[in-house]
C-alpha cells in the first residue's frame, strides 16, 4: 500500500523524536523549508555528508534494516570524530520504494534512532523521494573548538603512526554475512563491527582537546588506502611494521580457514577506527589505550613520499593501495 510524502515525512519525524531531546543549537528542525543551527561561541562547524546505497554499501537480502539505519549515520559521524569534533545534528535524504515504507522503514528508523541517541546527534531535516532502489544520504553538522580541528595535513617526518582498535573485523563480518545462507544474526559478535560500527568520537575529541595528534583521519576504506591519503595531504610517506598492525584472530571453524588476518587488516574497509600521528617526544607519556580502546603504534612518518610495509622477516615492500574504491574496475 502506498504512502503520501507528507505522511512519510511525519512518520520519520515522529519516530526520530521518540524520547530524544534537541540541542539548543538546533533552533529549528523538521517542519520548515530548512533547519536552523547556531554554533556555540568559541567553536567552528564541521560539515560532512555520506552516501549509503543499496547494492553498493548494503545488501537488501543480507543486512537487517535496523543495521542500515544505524550504519548510515555512524559512517558520517565518523568523519566528525576524525577531526576531533562533536556531532550535533544531521540531515537525512532518503529514496525508497513505496513497498519499503512499512516494516522495512520502521526497522530502519529503529536503528537510526538508536544511533542518533548513542551519538547524541539529532535529526534536523532532510528530503524524501521514491526510487526503485534504496538510496540514503546523510549530512552531519558537528562542532570543534576553534583552532583545535585535527587535519590530515599535519603529519611530519618522525611522527609515530597510531591506529585505534583492531583492523579487519568489519571486513570479516561482511565475508561471514555473504557466506551465510540464513538471515543475519545481529547478536553474532563476529558481525557487530560490520553491522553496528561505533565511531571513535570520545577518542577523537580527547586527542583534539589535548593537542596530542598532529594529523588524523578515520579508516573507512582500509588502512592501505586511507594512510596514503593522510600522507599525501601532509606531503610525506610512511613506513609501517606489519607485525605491529592490530589484526584480528581468525577462528579455525566456520569456513574461514585460509583467511589472512593481515590482508583483512590492511585492505578491509568499514572499521571506522582512527589513524593518527603523534610527535616522538610525546611517546613516553602516551597511553596504550583510551576508554578501553587499544592505541597501537604501527609505524613512522618519513620524508620520502613512499608507502613501505616491513614484513616479519624484515623484508620491505611497497604498500599497495587495495582497499575500497567505488571506481576501481572489477
Amino acid at each position: 500500500m502506498g504512502i503520501r510524502e507528507d505522511e512519510l515525512v511525519r512518520k520519520i519525524g515522529a519516530s526520530m523524536r521518540q524520547g530524544s531531546g534537541v540541542p539548543a543549537q538546533v533552533l529549528l528542525g523538521i517542519g520548515d523549508d530548512a533547519a536552523l543551527f547556531r554554533p556555540r561561541p568559541g567553536y567552528e562547524l564541521i560539515l560532512t555528508c555520506d552516501w549509503f546505497l543499496e547494492g553498493t554499501h548494503f545488501l537488501r537480502d543480507k543486512h537487517p534494516p535496523d543495521s542500515v539505519g544505524w550504519k548510515c549515520l555512524a559512517r558520517a559521524v565518523s568523519d566528525i570524530a576524525a577531526m576531533g569534533g562533536i556531532p550535533r545534528c544531521f540531515l537525512l535524504s532518503l529514496a525508497v520504494r513505496s513497498s519499503d515504507t512499512g516494516r522495512w522503514l520502521d526497522e530502519f528508523l529503529t536503528g537510526l534512532r538508536r544511533a542518533s541517541r548513542k551519538f547524541q546527534c539529532v535529526l534536523a531535516g532532510g528530503d524524501t523521494t521514491r526510487s526503485n532502489e534504496i538510496l540514503i544520504n546523510v549530512t552531519v553538522v558537528g562542532e570543534v573548538r576553534r583552532g583545535r580541528a585535527i587535519l590530515r595535513s599535519g603529519a611530519r617526518a618522525g611522527d609515530i603512526v597510531f591506529v585505534s582498535g583492531r583492523l579487519g573485523e568489519a571486513e570479516l563480518g561482511l565475508q561471514i554475512l555473504k557466506r551465510n545462507k540464513r538471515d543475519a544474526n545481529s547478536k553474532d559478535s563476529r558481525l557487530k563491527k560490520h553491522l553496528y560500527p561505533e565511531p571513535r568520537i570520545a577518542l577523537g575529541r580527547w586527542l583534539a582537546e589535548k593537542g596530542l595528534a598532529t594529523s588524523m583521519m578515520d579508516v573507512s576504506d582500509g588502512l592501505s588506502t586511507d594512510l596514503p591519503r593522510l600522507c599525501a595531504a601532509s606531503g610525506v610517506g610512511a613506513r609501517v611494521n606489519a607485525t605491529k598492525i592490530p589484526a584480528l584472530l581468525i577462528p579455525s571453524h566456520g569456513g574461514l580457514r585460509g583467511t589472512d588476518p593481515l590482508q583483512l587488516a590492511l585492505h578491509g574497509g568499514d572499521d571506522y577506527e582512527l589513524i593518527f600521528t603523534v610527535r616522538p617526544n610525546r611517546m613516553k607519556s602516551f597511553p596504550r589505550s583510551f576508554g578501553g580502546v587499544p592505541l597501537t603504534p604501527i609505524g613512522v612518518i618519513t620524508s620520502k613520499r613512499q608507502m613501505v610495509l616491513v614484513n616479519a622477516d624484515g623484508h620491505e615492500r611497497r604498500l599497495e593501495s587495495a582497499g575500497w574504491d567505488p571506481f576501481r574496475e572489477p
